[in-house]
């Protein structure tokens, strides 16, 4: 596949009508001169994502532009981020995750984490675990029959808010919202509330409507970075479990149901907070293909 956007319609040679008159067609967003790149598509239960193969560092070290570009679902590829696979930062890793966001924001993505080991498997030709490093520190990642696990940072701390909500960083920061039916909520609207209200406006928040039903969580995800509903995220999958761990719904381990699958989450309680976290669930390679970028 090859993508070179441009800002309105090409056809019609050189100039095309619109209105009766005679109007020069736009030109390429890019330059002409433009370098090609392979990237595969992979999802996590829903959650999908752009990874490229950066162990060579052809690439920007700040790659926001990039990750703006590509992630537009109408203008780019589309997804719910871009994540680049580069050397290792760290001795006895093997490899370092670098995740940005649809709007070039930096964060940990836990469904991108396993689909970047899935990757890295896929390049290496090999099925063993691994450690690797993201911005928020180190990880590891193992196959479990055909579904990934990785490990996620301790949640040393977690808050009440006043209106019944809990917050807790999985990695990324989530605010946890108790409603009857994740279903029936206006996500956006809803969100919004929280996301542009007083306490998180400046750094944002990933805001999880959340239910226990029939022995799991339910919940739906609005992502910041995406600024919009996700189909899965997990970082807030394991949010979810450890809200549930929290009000005593489970102990140790917790299935949580988002609209794109189902997902586990494992940890346990550790001096008010939790240690030995753990994320598993299906990821699927997608397709791979070509874009041109600029030169």
């Amino acid at each position: 596949m090859q993508a070179l956007l441009t800002s309105v319609d090409q056809r019609a040679g050189p100039y095309r009508q619109r209105g009766g008159e005679c109007e020069e067609r736009a030109k390429p967003i890019f330059a002409a001169e433009m370098a090609t790149i392979t990237f595969s598509k992979w999802h996590g239960t829903g959650n999908d994502f752009i990874l490229v193969d950066d162990r060579q560092r052809k690439l920007p070290e700040d790659a926001s532009t990039l990750a703006r570009s590509l992630c537009q679902r109408r203008f780019g590829i589309g997804s719910d981020g871009l994540i680049l696979l580069r050397p290792a930062h760290r001795a006895g890793t093997d490899f370092h995750m670098e995740f940005l966001n649809p709007d070039g924001s930096r964060s940990f993505c836990g469904n991108g984490s396993r689909c970047a080991f899935a990757f890295h498997s896929r390049l290496a030709g090999a099925l063993g675990p691994v450690r690797f490093t993201a911005i928020d520190g180190e990880h590891r990642a193992r196959w479990i029959g055909d579904e990934v696990e990785v490990s996620l940072r301790d949640v040393h701390a977690m808050e009440r808010l006043e209106d019944g909500t809990l917050w807790l960083n999985t990695g990324s920061p989530h605010l946890l919202v108790p409603v009857a039916d994740p279903a029936a909520v206006d996500l956006v609207a809803e969100a919004h509330k929280y996301r542009y209200g007083p306490r998180f406006s400046k750094e944002g928040i990933n805001v999880n409507f959340v239910r226990w039903h029939q022995g799991h969580v339910q919940m739906r995800t609005y992502e910041r970075g995406v600024e919009a509903e996700t189909l899965s995220c997990g970082t807030g999958v394991t949010a979810a479990a450890l809200w549930a761990m929290a009000v005593g719904l489970v102990a140790r381990e917790c299935a949580v149901s988002t609209p794109g699958g189902k997902l586990r989450a494992m940890a346990a309680v550790h001096e008010g907070g939790f240690a030995h976290v753990f994320l598993q669930g299906p990821v699927a390679h997608v397709f791979d293909g070509q874009v041109k970028l600029p030169g």
